[in-house]
C-alpha cells in the first residue's frame, strides 16, 4: 500500500503555506508525477489516481494551489491568487515543489499532468521552465482564439478595478461557465457538465471546498495566463524534445467537446513539438479521471508514461527500438523555422 505523506512549504507570495500530499511507492521509485489541479478544487480529489500511479512505482505529488484546499490564509483568501501577478505565483509555487522533488529523487524522470486550469499552468510552465520535466500530460484543457481571451482579460481587469479583486464575481462567473450545460439534456445541477456520472456531480457540490464563484482576480490572472499561452513567440520556448499527451473527453466544453483539444495538438505541433499524442475518450465530459471509464483512462496514461519516459511498458519489460524523440538540430533552426510560420493562420 502506497505510503502518504503531508507537508507544506512557503508560497512564493511570501505569506501562504502551501499545502501538499505525496504518494509514495512499497519499492524502487520508477520516476516523479506531479498534479496541477483545477480551479475551484484541492489535490485530494486526485488521490484515487495518485494510489494508482504509486502503485505501479511512481512518486506522486499534488498540492493545492493558492487560494484552494488548505492552501489558504483565511476564507477571504479562498478562490483568491494575489492582487498582483497571481498566474506567476501559482506558477512559481508549481516550480518550488518541481524542485523540491528533483532534490529529492533526483536520478528519476519526471512528469507533470495539469487538469483544467491546471493544464494552462502546465502549459505556462512548459514555456517559462522547458527542461525542468521529461514529460507532460495536458487533461481537459481547450484552446480559445487570442482575440477572446484577451477579451476576457480586459472584462475581468475592469471587474478587478469595479469591485476589488478579492470580491467574488457572479458575472465573471456566468461569463465562464454559463454556457457549459448548454448540450446536456434537462442538467440536474450547473456542474452537470463535469461528469456524466451523477454520483461524482453530487459529491462535488456537496464538498465545501469545491465550485464556487472565484473571485474577479483570479478570473483576471487565469484569463492572463490564456493570453500568455496563446502567444505564438512563447511557443518556441518549449522543449520541443519533450513528449506531451493530450487527454480529454468528447462531451467536455472546455476542450470544445475535442475540437479544442484537436486545436492546442495542432498549435503544439505547429510550434515544433516533436512527440504529441490526443487521446480523446467517447462519451465522457470534463473529468475523465473521475468517470465510469476512469480505469482505462488511468491505464494509458500509464502506460504512455511508462513508454515515454522509461522506455518500458507497464511491467517494466524494455521496449524495442525506445529512444527519446529528436528535436531541432539547434535553438537557431528551430526560431527560422517558427518565424516562417508566425503569420500563418492555423
Amino acid at each position: 500500500m502506497p505510503e502518504l505523506k503531508e507537508f507544506t512549504f512557503l508560497s512564493t507570495d511570501g505569506k501562504t503555506q502551501i499545502y501538499v500530499r505525496e504518494y509514495l511507492p512499497d519499492g524502487n521509485i520508477r520516476g516523479t508525477v506531479q498534479i496541477a489541479h483545477g480551479v475551484a478544487e484541492y489535490c485530494n480529489r486526485y488521490d484515487d489516481f495518485m494510489i494508482y500511479l504509486a502503485e505501479h512505482g511512481f512518486a506522486v505529488c499534488a498540492n493545492d494551489h493558492l487560494g484552494h484546499g488548505k492552501s489558504v490564509q483565511d476564507e477571504a483568501h479562498r478562490r483568491f491568487f494575489a492582487e498582483e501577478d497571481g498566474w506567476s505565483k501559482v506558477v512559481g509555487d508549481i516550480k518550488q515543489l518541481r524542485d523540491i522533488q528533483k532534490n529529492k529523487y533526483p536520478d528519476v524522470p519526471s512528469v507533470l499532468l495539469g487538469h483544467s486550469m491546471g493544464s494552462f499552468l502546465a502549459r505556462t510552465f512548459m514555456i517559462k521552465f522547458p527542461n525542468d520535466f521529461d514529460a507532460f500530460i495536458l487533461s481537459g484543457t481547450g484552446q480559445m482564439s487570442r482575440l477572446i481571451v484577451k477579451i476576457g482579460y480586459s472584462l475581468a481587469k475592469g471587474e478587478c478595478g469595479k469591485t476589488g479583486a478579492m470580491t467574488p464575481s457572479p458575472k465573471l462567473y456566468k461569463t465562464a461557465f454559463g454556457s457549459y450545460n448548454k448540450k446536456i439534456a434537462n442538467p440536474k445541477t450547473e456542474n452537470d457538465w463535469l461528469s456524466r456520472n451523477e454520483a461524482n456531480v453530487a459529491a462535488y457540490e456537496a464538498d465545501p471546498l469545491c465550485g464556487g464563484i472565484c473571485s474577479a482576480g483570479l478570473y483576471r490572472d487565469m484569463m492572463g495566463g490564456l493570453v500568455f499561452i496563446s502567444d505564438k513567440k512563447n511557443l518556441l520556448k518549449m522543449n520541443k524534445k519533450a513528449p506531451v499527451l493530450f487527454i480529454a473527453g468528447t462531451e467536455d466544453p472546455v476542450g470544445g467537446y475535442g475540437q479544442g483539444v484537436v486545436k492546442a495538438c495542432e498549435l503544439f505541433r505547429w510550434a515544433l513539438m516533436k512527440d504529441v499524442t490526443l487521446k480523446l475518450y467517447e462519451g465522457d465530459r470534463h473529468e475523465i479521471l473521475n468517470e465510469d471509464d476512469k480505469g482505462t483512462v488511468y491505464e494509458d496514461v500509464l502506460t504512455w508514461i511508462c513508454a515515454k519516459v522509461l522506455g518500458t511498458g507497464i511491467d517494466g519489460t524494455l521496449l524495442e527500438n525506445a529512444q527519446a524523440p529528436a528535436g531541432p538540430t539547434s535553438e537557431e533552426e528551430a526560431v527560422a523555422k517558427l518565424q516562417k510560420r508566425l503569420n500563418r493562420k492555423l
